[in-house]
């Protein structure tokens, strides 16, 4: 039988597989795990800025491996996750590719709202289920998926963003019970804003926003613990929290106020 989650190593991964690594707190999960003797497998949609990512972990001594891949296609997800286990069994799978798109001046679309959903809720399915069942297989790994505080109450400035993260939320603190017994250790990586190409294009104040590279340091030593969920910073997270406990009777007025994202 394979050992509990709990006994799962987790605070040294060998071999890394983080998808949406061009940018932000994905390129900044990338250039913290790097080092000599570790193996990064990237993911992203931006070769530019991929390459970029590639470059700076090479210079750490990691040995890498960067392909752009489309996490909306589950058929490539698979093959580019299988071929890279292939090559050497994957320890650590950071699920983090995600989009954001808010109601702006015109409401949001439907097409829009698909495409978020397309991108943060089957692209993560995409590249959690294959790792899975390869972990699961061999009785060991770890699993994260990239949610957001935003998981934890639906925003009306930003509806399709808000209702994506927190299927990805509670899929994830779901599977983690699944998998317990199976050897494979599932978090879920609940951040308020960082600064990224996402958050950049917001014209409104983002509360304690914190730089790509603080945040990662904080993922890593959270998934380094086998933390179940990592939430942070902490101020907001217990607003968030406060926010889904309240009646939205109490808290819709409020929420109707607040600056609708772009």
């Amino acid at each position: 039988m394979p050992p509990l989650a709990a006994s799962v190593r987790t605070d040294r991964p060998q071999r890394i597989l983080i998808t949406g690594a061009s940018s932000g707190i994905g390129a900044a999960l990338a250039l913290a795990y790097a080092e000599r003797g570790i193996g990064l497998v990237l993911g992203g949609r931006d070769l530019p800025r991929l390459a970029a990512t590639e470059g700076a972990c090479r210079a750490r001594g990691a040995e890498v491996e960067a392909a752009t891949v489309d996490v909306t296609d589950a058929g490539a997800m698979r093959r580019w996750i299988e071929a890279a286990d292939d090559r050497a069994p994957l320890d650590l799978v950071i699920a983090n590719a995600g989009i954001s798109a808010g109601t702006g001046t015109d409401g949001e679309s439907e097409a829009q709202a698909r495409a978020i959903f397309a991108t943060n809720i089957d692209g993560v399915v995409n590249t959690v289920w294959p790792a899975l069942q390869r972990m699961e297989r061999r009785g060991r790994g770890q699993v994260a998926l990239m949610s957001s505080l935003a998981a934890f109450r639906g925003f009306p400035g930003a509806p399709a963003y808000c209702g994506s993260k927190a299927a990805v939320r509670v899929w994830g603190e779901g599977l983690r019970g699944e998998y317990a017994g199976k050897g494979v250790a599932v978090s879920v990586i609940c951040p308020g804003y960082i600064e990224s190409p996402m958050t950049a294009v917001n014209d409104f104040p983002m509360p304690l926003l914190m730089s790509a590279e603080r945040a990662a340091g904080i993922v890593k030593r959270g998934l380094a613990r086998n933390r179940a969920r990592i939430a942070f910073p902490f101020p907001m997270y217990v607003a968030a929290w406060l926010l889904s406990a309240l009646p939205p009777g109490l808290t819709d007025p409020l929420l109707r106020r607040l600056p609708k994202k772009a």
